[in-house]
């Protein structure tokens, strides 16, 4: 819907609101589609959205809760059930939960008070379908997987998976693959409705399955999961355990949540702030100032060093006072050159183009790169160097101090991310700032090195 008319609505909404129509706002939120009704409620005020959430059909109330950002929904639904502890809240949140899909569900189970999530579960339909969700971490396979799914057998015919899909009445993706499993649940094959349409009505699922299929472990994380879908275009994924059961299955509109909620932490950290769990306009200032604050105090400490350097070089600054000219020059190309190896570093692990393992090889791959760029950039230092009139022992002490921080920055910048993938911490956390003021000190601790060596200072 085009952002002019969802203002024009929203108005109407909070008019409703503030005249205490509910009735009025309901309609006007019921009548929308449920992506636009989630970006609707989610400019409402929390009172707002705790008065109009329980007066919406259960249906539309579990729909806006999907679509609305994961914090923000479980934000919502924990204070429901605090602010009111009774047996009909419950039975409100357990209504919307029973028409929600059993991992999103689940989702907002595991951010409730333990004593909450049993009151709910308690008043729902089929807990059974949700317990055994609430059993695995959110960021990994198990936490990311629905267990409304269709398995068929092995000695099943195509004609019998029909009607077994008739009788389940799917209304959602993961029908159109439908995995096998044997007498032990043992996930043995997967088909797609194509095959079982075109297929003999007698012919058994085993003649006509795929029995290589492509499955991850229940405790795998969440982004590797996504990895593999992306890597082999799938749309469903079996979930399994150490005994190949059949447990569950993720759904590419799940991979999609986590593809984008990876990138926007990526983004985050790139930029030296710990990553928001909730829209950024949504987050209070508090809160983002204390995202920011730690890295920003790290990366002051940090910068602090450049200073240690100069005051350690300050002798020959006196000398040659037009050393100093070049300093803005070297470290921010050094920083440049840094943060654009890091970046290409940490895009090739998350896409799985590198490993652990090419260490050496991405090293010596780098090190040839930014030997190249050095000389490219040691040219053109030495001759602007020299349009500035300085002599041209400067010039040359530019020139190679641009080569030798290049080549520098470029190593530093391809084994700093594969060293924080080895020690278990998000290599974006070394990326963007944190690399741009480590090449800052050490680049010139590199320059007036190569300043006294060739100068005599």
């Amino acid at each position: 819907m085009e952002p002019l008319l969802l203002d024009n609505i929203l108005a109407r909404l909070r008019v409703a609101l503030e005249e205490d129509n509910l009735e009025a706002a309901t309609q006007i939120i019921e009548s929308m589609h449920p992506s636009d009704q989630a970006d609707l409620f989610s400019e409402l005020e929390d009172e707002q959205q705790l008065a109009l959430l329980p007066e919406l059909e259960p249906a539309d109330s579990a729909d806006i809760l999907e679509k609305m950002d994961n914090a923000e929904a479980a934000e919502l639904v924990a204070d429901m059930v605090t602010e009111s502890p009774s047996d009909e809240t419950f039975a409100a949140v357990a209504a919307i939960l029973d028409e929600m899909e059993p991992d999103e569900a689940a989702d907002l189970l595991g951010d409730l008070e333990p004593e909450q999530a049993q009151a709910v579960l308690e008043n729902m339909e089929e807990p059974e379908d949700i317990r055994p969700l609430l059993l695995h971490p959110d960021d990994s396979a198990g936490g990311l997987m629905t267990s409304e799914f269709l398995v068929l057998r092995r000695r099943m015919t195509a004609a019998e998976a029909i009607q077994a899909i008739r009788d389940w009445q799917p209304d959602h993706e993961t029908a159109y693959y439908l995995f096998i499993a044997d007498a032990q649940d043992r996930l043995c094959g997967v088909i797609n409705m194509r095959q079982l349409i075109v297929a003999s009505p007698s012919t058994p699922l085993v003649e006509i399955m795929n029995p290589d299929v492509i499955s991850v472990t229940v405790g795998i994380d969440q982004e590797e999961c996504a990895r593999l879908m992306r890597r082999y275009d799938l749309v469903t994924m079996p979930v399994i355990d150490a005994e190949r059961k059949l447990l569950g299955v993720v759904t590419i509109d799940d991979v999609v949540d986590v593809l984008v909620e990876e990138a926007t932490e990526d983004i985050q950290r790139m930029g030296g702030a710990q990553p928001l769990n909730r829209s950024y306009l949504e987050t209070p200032v508090t809160t983002v100032t204390r995202k920011r604050i730690s890295w920003l105090l790290l990366l002051f400490i940090t910068e602090s060093l450049t200073g240690t350097v100069l005051r350690l070089f300050e002798t020959e600054l006196k000398e040659a006072v037009a050393l100093a000219f070049f300093v803005p020059l070297l470290i921010g190309t050094g920083g440049n050159a840094g943060s654009q190896t890091t970046s290409t570093i940490i895009r090739a692990l998350a896409v799985g183009d590198l490993d652990l393992g090419d260490a050496l090889r991405s090293l010596w791959h780098e090190l040839r790169i930014g030997l190249l760029l050095g000389v490219g950039m040691a040219l053109i230092g030495y001759g602007r160097a020299l349009t500035w009139g300085t002599s041209s022992e400067l010039a040359l002490t530019v020139s190679v101090a641009l080569l030798a921080i290049v080549v520098w920055a470029n190593v530093l910048g391809s084994v700093l991310p594969l060293l924080a993938t080895r020690l278990k911490i998000d290599p974006t956390v070394v990326s963007g700032p944190v690399m741009s003021t480590l090449v800052d000190a050490t680049g010139l601790f590199i320059y007036f090195s190569i300043a006294r060596l060739i100068m005599g200072l």
